[in-house]
């Protein structure tokens, strides 16, 4: 459901969303509570709904914290994951210079196969949630046979095969970390805490009575907004490859592998 918001709903849409259904339920509680128990109002519970409303945002303001660092360091890592294999994947292409005119052209249109399969079959799948290692299992074998069926005969032919041969290893690692980064997202125990905590955060609010009207609303105004977007933070963050925050396949079309694309 979160994959899908993200891709069929822009940041400023899900703000509004998120955001306003959050301020929609905080006023509509405040409404209806004092409504329903006008004492409330009068400020007479404040003191025990104040102890507890700042324990638990204190409690729920930590884990927020907590999941946002994580999430923003696994986005910080996927984006220099990807920048990692588009770099060794270039490395492979440079080094087939020094290799005989065949033996270039075969790297080349094995590392061109490669780069399109993942930014036009296997980048879709990513950003749906669902990354498919098969869809580019052809071109990973493709690339390593080119190397298994040359063999070099100069010294330099001999330095650059071992350097490529290494460096499609380094390829190999890196495609596996993107895959299983495409997958990434909080375990059900943190969804609960972040969301569920919302759910109790936001009531909270509507027990703290003020006299005005006006002023009661600005607050639980104000916490509803900021909770809803802390929510669409966590949302887009927890998703490296969904949404306007995703990573993006640019590096796999920058510098000599530009080569590759109109």
């Amino acid at each position: 459901m979160g994959i899908w918001l993200l891709n069929n709903f822009s940041t400023v849409a899900l703000a509004c969303l998120l955001g306003g259904g959050a301020v929609f339920v905080g006023v509509a509680g405040t409404l209806l509570l004092r409504r329903g128990l006008p004492r409330a109002a009068d400020g007479r519970y404040n003191d025990m709904v104040g102890v507890v409303l700042s324990m638990y945002a204190a409690i729920y303001g930590i884990i927020l914290a907590f999941v946002v660092v994580a999430e923003w360091e696994g986005l910080n890592d996927a984006e220099t994951n990807v920048a990692a294999e588009a770099s060794q994947t270039a490395e492979v292409l440079r080094a087939a210079s020094a290799f005989p005119p065949e033996q270039e052209r075969r790297v080349t249109e094995a590392v061109g196969d490669y780069v399109h399969a993942i930014v036009e079959k296997q980048w879709p799948l990513m950003r749906e949630g669902r990354p498919d290692p098969s869809t580019t299992n052809r071109q990973v074998v493709e690339l390593y046979r080119v190397f298994q069926d040359y063999e070099p005969r100069t010294e330099t032919e001999k330095v650059y095969y071992e350097q490529s041969v290494s460096t499609l290893g380094e390829v190999a690692s890196a495609r596996r970390t993107r895959l299983a980064d495409s997958e990434q997202t909080l375990p059900m125990l943190l969804n609960v805490l972040v969301y569920g905590g919302a759910l109790v955060m936001l009531p909270l609010t509507f027990l703290y009575g003020i006299k005005s009207l006006r002023a009661q609303l600005m607050f639980v105004v104000s916490v509803a907004g900021l909770i809803g977007v802390s929510l669409l933070l966590c949302l887009s963050l927890d998703h490296p490859f969904s949404g306007n925050l995703a990573v993006s396949p640019a590096p796999f079309k920058e510098g000599v592998l530009a080569q590759f694309w109109p």
